[in-house]
Order: C-alpha cells, then sequence, then structure tokens
C-alpha cells in the first residue's frame, strides 16, 4: 500500500510551487513553439508539409498516451523520481533535436519530449492534493502558467528562430530541464513510503496504449481505408477492460472509475472544452489566413485578445469554487463564439473576428481550469496521478478531434463555406457541453463538501 509522501492534512509548502510550475509548462511551451517552425523545418530538411505535421502528433500521440501512465508511477513511487526523470528526458530531447541529421530523428526527439513532459503535471496535482490549503490559488498558478506560455509560446519560438535558426526552440529545453532538476533536487520531498507490494500492471498499460495509439492514429487523419485502426482499438480496450477488472493493483481501477459518474463527466467536458478551444487555435486561425486574407502575424494578432483575456478571467475566477456556474458560462460563451462565426466572410470588418476572439477568452479561462478543479476533489486521492494525467489524456483526445473535424471541413481549403460547417460543428459541441454540465447537479457541491 502506498504512503504518502507527506500526510494528508499538512499545508501546502509554498517552495514547491516553482518546481511545480517548471514542470508543467514544458508541455505546452514545446507544444506551442513548434507552430512557428514547421515550415523553417520542411525547407531545411526537405520535407513536406504532411511530414513535418508528425512532429506536431508525435508529442501529442505520445503525452496523451504517457501521461496517465506516469501519473500511476507518481501515485506509487512519489513524485519526486518520476519528476527529476522525466526532466532528464526533455533535456536529452532537446539535445538529440538540436543535432537532428533528419526529420526521422527529429520525430524521435518530439516523441521523446512528449513523454518526458509526462511527469510535471501529475506530480503537480499529486503534491498539492497532500496539503489541507485550499489548493484554489495554487490550481489558479498552473492554469494561468500554462496559458501564458501557449500566448507566448509562438512569440518566443520566432524570436529563438530568428536569433539562432529553428534548432533554437529544441536547444532551449536544455536550460529548462536543468532548471526543473535543479528545483527538483532541492525542494522536492523524498518518497518515505514502502515499495509496492503489487508489481506494475504491465500488461495493463501495453493494452491501455494500443486502445488509445490506434484511436489517435485514427483521428490524425480518418478514411474509410484505415478502419481497421478502430477494429484494433476496440479488440486493445475489451483486452484492458478485461485485464483491469482482474489485476490485484490495476494500471487504472475501472471499477472505481465506474463508480464515479462525477469523475467521468469531468473527462467528457474536457474532450468537448478542448475540441472547441483547439478548433478555434488552428482551424479559425487557418481561415483568417486563407479566408479572409491576413498575414500570419496579423491573423496572430486578432488572436492575442483571446489568450488575455483567458488569462484575466482565469485569474479573477480561480480562487472561486463555483465551478458549474464557471461551465455554465464557458458553455454559453463557446455557443456565441460558434453562432458569432456563422456571421463571417471574406468581407466581414476586421473587429468582428477580434470580437469573437476576445468573447471566447471566456470559455478558454473557465472551461479548463473549471474542470482542473473539479477533478482534484472528484478523483481518489490515492490515485489523483493517474487521475490528472487522464485529465490530460482526454484534452488531447479533443485536440485529435478537432483536427479530425478542421480536415473535414476544410477539405478544399480554408474558405468561408468550410468555416461555417465547422461553427454548426462546435455549436453541437458546446450545446452538449452545456447539457452535461446542467445535468451534473454534483459540480454544485464540489469543493464545498469533504
Amino acid at each position: 500500500m502506498r504512503v504518502a509522501v507527506a500526510e494528508s492534512g499538512t499545508a501546502f509548502d509554498r517552495r514547491l510551487i516553482v518546481p511545480m510550475v517548471l514542470g508543467s509548462v514544458l508541455n505546452p511551451i514545446n507544444s506551442s513553439m513548434i507552430a512557428v517552425a514547421l515550415v523553417p523545418i520542411g525547407l531545411a530538411l526537405g520535407a513536406l508539409p504532411s511530414e513535418t505535421a508528425w512532429l506536431v502528433s508525435a508529442l501529442y500521440l505520445a503525452t496523451a498516451t504517457g501521461q496517465p501512465v506516469v501519473g500511476r508511477l507518481v501515485d506509487r513511487y512519489g513524485p519526486r523520481r518520476l519528476y527529476l526523470a522525466g526532466s532528464a528526458l526533455v533535456g536529452l530531447a532537446g539535445l538529440i533535436g538540436l543535432l537532428a541529421p533528419n526529420l526521422g530523428v527529429l520525430i524521435v526527439s518530439r516523441v521523446l519530449l512528449g513523454l518526458g513532459t509526462c511527469a510535471g503535471y501529475p506530480a503537480a496535482m499529486y503534491l498539492i492534493r497532500r496539503g489541507k490549503d485550499s489548493p484554489g490559488g495554487v490550481l489558479t498558478a498552473l492554469a494561468v502558467s500554462a496559458q501564458t506560455i501557449v500566448v507566448v509560446g509562438p512569440t518566443l519560438g520566432g524570436l529563438l528562430i530568428g536569433a539562432a535558426g529553428w534548432r533554437a526552440i529544441f536547444a532551449v529545453n536544455v536550460p529548462l530541464a536543468l532548471a526543473c532538476v535543479v528545483f527538483g533536487l532541492l525542494r522536492l520531498p523524498r518518497f518515505d513510503g514502502a515499495a509496492p507490494e503489487t508489481p506494475l500492471d504491465f500488461l495493463g498499460i501495453a493494452l491501455f496504449a494500443g486502445t488509445l495509439t490506434a484511436l489517435m492514429l485514427y483521428l490524425m487523419d480518418p478514411a474509410a481505408g484505415d478502419l481497421w485502426l478502430l477494429g484494433v482499438m476496440a479488440l486493445c480496450a475489451a483486452g484492458f477492460a478485461w485485464r483491469e477488472m482482474r489485476a490485484p493493483d490495476p494500471f487504472l481501477d475501472l471499477r472505481v472509475f465506474g463508480g464515479n459518474a462525477p469523475l467521468i463527466a469531468t473527462y467528457g467536458r474536457a474532450l468537448l472544452a478542448q475540441t472547441a478551444s483547439y478548433a478555434i487555435l488552428y482551424g479559425f486561425t487557418q481561415w483568417l489566413e486563407a479566408g479572409r486574407g491576413l498575414s500570419a502575424a496579423h491573423a496572430g494578432l486578432v488572436l492575442l485578445p483571446m489568450s488575455l483575456f483567458a488569462i484575466v478571467i482565469s485569474t479573477v475566477t480561480g480562487r472561486r469554487a463555483a465551478y458549474r456556474g464557471k461551465l455554465i458560462v464557458g458553455g454559453l460563451g463557446q455557443l456565441v463564439v460558434s453562432v458569432l462565426m456563422l456571421t463571417l466572410d471574406s468581407g466581414s470588418p476586421l473587429w468582428l473576428p477580434v470580437l469573437l476572439t476576445l468573447i471566447c477568452g471566456l470559455p478558454q479561462g473557465l472551461n479548463g481550469l473549471a474542470n482542473q478543479s473539479a477533478l482534484y476533489y472528484q478523483a481518489d486521492p490515492a490515485r489523483i496521478g493517474a487521475a490528472s494525467g487522464l485529465l490530460r489524456t482526454f484534452s488531447y483526445l479533443g485536440a485529435m478531434v478537432s483536427s479530425a473535424a478542421t480536415g473535414v471541413f476544410f477539405k478544399h481549403g480554408a474558405d468561408t463555406a468550410g468555416l461555417h460547417g465547422l461553427a454548426i460543428f462546435l455549436s453541437v459541441v458546446a450545446a452538449l457541453m452545456l447539457v452535461m454540465t446542467l445535468a451534473d447537479r454534483s459540480l454544485s457541491r464540489v469543493g464545498r463538501t469533504p
């Protein structure tokens, strides 16, 4: 049986905030900087856009699969060792990317980056769960830091590329990883519990990875000829369920999840929220450039109000426990954004897409933080690492659903007709999220009762 690093009920050590934030932003900074590097990488290595797209997908796939796995390891062995190992792997991946001779090696670097960045967020949630203090401020710090990195990531990436070439966005991981290792060694508590008596559920992990990999590979480029991937997913999922119901110490205890409908609902809302979020970040941005005729720089400026407003909203509301109200406002905001998208065309005045992105700051600032905070209270404390990692998995599944939808509606280019089709799809997504939130009365009690 696992023994906590610090007894539940002890005060949260504020010195942990720096390594927690540093570790949790490694993933968003590598997710956002790559956006401005795909074109120069393709030119330098002679790769087509369809090939460089794997630099994005590889990190998503590795992270979505690895987050709950590393989270479970955090639950069993404490955060310190996993945090330090993940940080070291990020540094190694940065060096490989810096020296990569071809695209294949560069993709390997991105896979290692995805795996290495898996430890930061589950480790942070584990440490927060050990304290008696209200987690609102710390959870807000995690959310705001990630949102800030998403805002500045492309700009930072552009500056690094302009100063030292595209390899600099890989090299920057070396000093970041070194900082994580130093702060981790100095401040993260040592695990003082007994070693787990039962072996790690390797078969369950393998079947889970197979299920998720097959699903995400299909979502990357859905086609009738690839339906066999869904068959593989179904077989792995059935085997995973069979294994987890019989394992003495399962990787994901499906019996716990099966009896925790509020937590399952949080995962569903996270998927829907991130589907809408990534569709705006990538699909709407493509239309701004191809359909509205803006340059890449101007399109980025149009999105800036959304990101800045989201940071303000998260900061102002982070300590408030009205999670159901936040999600309702976030869902309504996303519905309004989707309706506004239906009014856009190539001749729309510039203030209209700017207004749209500003309103989009509401769901961006409310949904992610509210779902993260709800999970903190809904998850089994003994499995908070795996549960929080799985939240990130559902977020990345949302990203893949968004990518698939964008590919369908922009099949013939990012034109206005495609944008309107995407807007109808996002309206359905927003409506589903609203229905799930309104139906979940348990959200009103989250954070208020033991």
